[in-house]
């Protein structure tokens, strides 16, 4: 994907950024695996969060760009979706 986008004159590539926002970035970010391993093994598929012990925690946009070194990512863009409130 990266080296596709890398081929792409500029006018192509600003419209692909106003389309998906700053979702292109994170093709360029590295991972440190031996972090990625290790919050690997405490993330839980079902509720899509971290459980540490009886103990859930969700990252928020602002913690997600932060750990991705990415300080454009916009909420508003195709990468996030709206929450939805379960009501009791």
């Amino acid at each position: 994907m990266k080296e596709i986008l890398d081929q792409r004159d500029d006018e192509t590539k600003q419209l692909f950024y106003c389309h998906y926002g700053d979702l292109p970035y994170l093709l360029y970010i590295k991972v440190d695996e031996h972090l990625f391993q290790a919050l690997a093994q405490y993330w839980n598929t079902t509720y899509s969060c971290f459980t540490f012990r009886k103990i859930d925690l969700v990252p928020t946009v602002e913690e997600y760009t932060t750990l991705l070194l990415c300080p454009k990512i916009q909420a508003d863009k195709a990468y996030s979706r709206p929450s939805t409130s379960q009501f009791f």
